[in-house]
């Protein structure tokens, strides 16, 4: 690993070129999406929370929801040099941190959130190659400009590269 770490934080996004490293800590409920040119070793990170800005009246930060957050990484990493025909994504959080005693599914952020980057990332022909989703615990990642690999940190659960 080369190049300087950029910090995302919740409810942003940052791309860069190689060499680099995109990580962003205290992924819970919110996902971290990913989308790396292997080509010219272009790589984006976004830290969504929510699934959808269209329920929200103040929705003027895009990063924060996956509908317009994974839209404005592409239009990030495509400015930079990224070919949208090879973009591949990757995929982390979305993790049910609390139990709760009724089966409301509005609590269940964390699955919703996945749910939506997957359907947004569908929807735009961005394949998904790989993803550690779900379950009950926070994880911390870092994708790597080199080789596009997506290292994934949980206290508990040990590390692991996707």
């Amino acid at each position: 690993m080369t190049g300087e770490i950029i910090k995302v934080g919740m409810a942003d996004l940052n791309v860069i070129k190689h060499p680099g490293t995109l990580t962003t800590l205290g992924l819970g409920s919110c996902v971290g999406i990913t989308l790396y040119d292997p080509v010219t070793k272009v790589s984006g990170l976004a830290h969504i929370m929510l699934p959808s800005s269209k329920a929200i009246r103040n929705n003027s930060n895009t990063a924060k929801f996956a509908d317009t957050g994974i839209v404005q990484l592409l239009e990030d990493v495509i400015k930079i040099g990224a070919s949208k025909s090879r973009l591949v994504s990757k995929i982390a959080g979305g993790a049910q941190m609390f139990s709760f005693s009724n089966k409301n599914d509005i609590m269940k952020i964390g699955e919703r959130n996945v749910a939506a980057t997957k359907e947004i990332l569908d929807g735009l022909r961005i394949p998904i190659i790989a993803e550690d989703t779900g379950g009950n615990f926070g994880r911390t990642i870092e994708l790597y400009s080199d080789t596009g690999i997506l290292l994934i940190k949980t206290i508990g659960h040990g590390t692991k590269q996707i």
